[in-house]
């Protein structure tokens, strides 16, 4: 045998009322929830008791859900109402205005003008302010300073291991021309001739291979070309 279809109107027992109430109060919240996990919907539920107890549920924020209400709330009523439309573009165009004057009034604050307005408390917030900004300013300066400075000292140090690299073939070449002259000069060296003298720019073999290397501009012998002209004139 089925249920009887319940007539829906206000129960006048109030034992039997607040029974009711906990049974569909828990049940709509129940479907509520359901309703938002399922349908992946945003769900907001606010109940009052007979009592003035306040139950609520919502999927995500109920602030959240009765910020949206008002807003798409308002939105509609824009739309259908064109002056109402006109008003809040007028309230928001006032809006822009105030702030960008308070933003022009901070700005020159900032910069130590119209000051006369603010009181020790006020002054003390601005300072807090200005020194915090210039600690962020001082901060990025010497970040940046410090990031040059090791740019700075790695590119020295590519620079050294260059001149490094420059010197080890210099000794090599140097290394090459001893072994050559040893070569060449090897037997007349044997013999116990100074063979130094034929080679004006070569390496004597007793010379250091690793010692720096040190060039010199010779200037021409100024005799001979005094001996020549006598003999032409």
């Amino acid at each position: 045998m089925g249920r009887g279809k319940i007539v829906i109107r206000r129960i006048d027992n109030s034992t039997s009322r607040q029974v009711t109430f906990s049974k569909r109060r828990s049940g709509l919240l129940k479907k509520a929830k359901e309703l938002a996990i399922l349908c992946d919907a945003e769900v907001g539920v606010i109940i009052f008791s007979s009592t003035s107890k306040l139950y609520d549920f919502a999927s995500s924020s109920l602030k959240t859900v009765i910020e949206r209400y008002n807003k798409v709330k308002e939105e509609h009523h824009q739309q259908a109402n064109p002056t109402s439309e006109v008003k809040f573009w007028k309230r928001e165009a006032a809006m822009l205005r105030q702030q960008l004057q308070n933003l022009q009034e901070n700005h020159r604050q900032m910069m130590g003008e119209e000051l006369s307005g603010l009181g020790v408390k006020d002054l003390q917030n601005l300072e807090n302010q200005l020194e915090m900004g210039l600690r962020g300013v001082r901060m990025r300066k010497d970040q940046i300073l410090t990031d040059e400075i090791q740019e700075l000292n790695r590119k020295g140090n590519l620079i050294h291991q260059e001149n490094v690299e420059l010197y080890k073939k210099v000794n090599l070449i140097r290394q090459e021309n001893l072994e050559l002259y040893k070569k060449v000069y090897g037997s007349k060296a044997a013999n116990g001739t100074n063979n130094t003298n034929l080679l004006p720019n070569s390496l004597s073999i007793g010379e250091d291979p690793n010692a720096p290397v040190h060039l010199q501009l010779c200037q021409p012998q100024q005799q001979n070309y005094e001996n020549r002209a006598t003999k032409l004139g």
